[in-house]
């Protein structure tokens, strides 16, 4: 998601070599995160190769910035 978060939208394999994940590993994490409609997936064809693109959606980016000020009260109160 952070990844997500400060960059518009992010292909499959920009993704993949940015997380260092397997391609079971992150489309497994996608999905997970697609059905929650944290994410979006857009698919289309450049040329005749096919690209799917994410990009977090309001709802996701708000879930993420909740979860930061969680993370950030729990590092500022111990």
């Amino acid at each position: 998601m952070s990844a997500l978060m400060v960059n518009d939208s992010l292909d499959f394999n920009a993704l993949k070599e940015l997380l260092e994940l397997t391609d079971g590993n992150l489309a497994s994490h996608l999905k997970a995160l697609e059905q929650q409609e944290i994410i979006v997936v857009s698919k289309q064809f450049i040329g005749r190769k096919p690209s799917t693109t994410y990009k977090a959606t309001e709802h996701g980016k708000d879930l993420f910035r909740r979860h930061v000020e969680v993370l950030e009260q729990l590092i500022n109160h111990s």
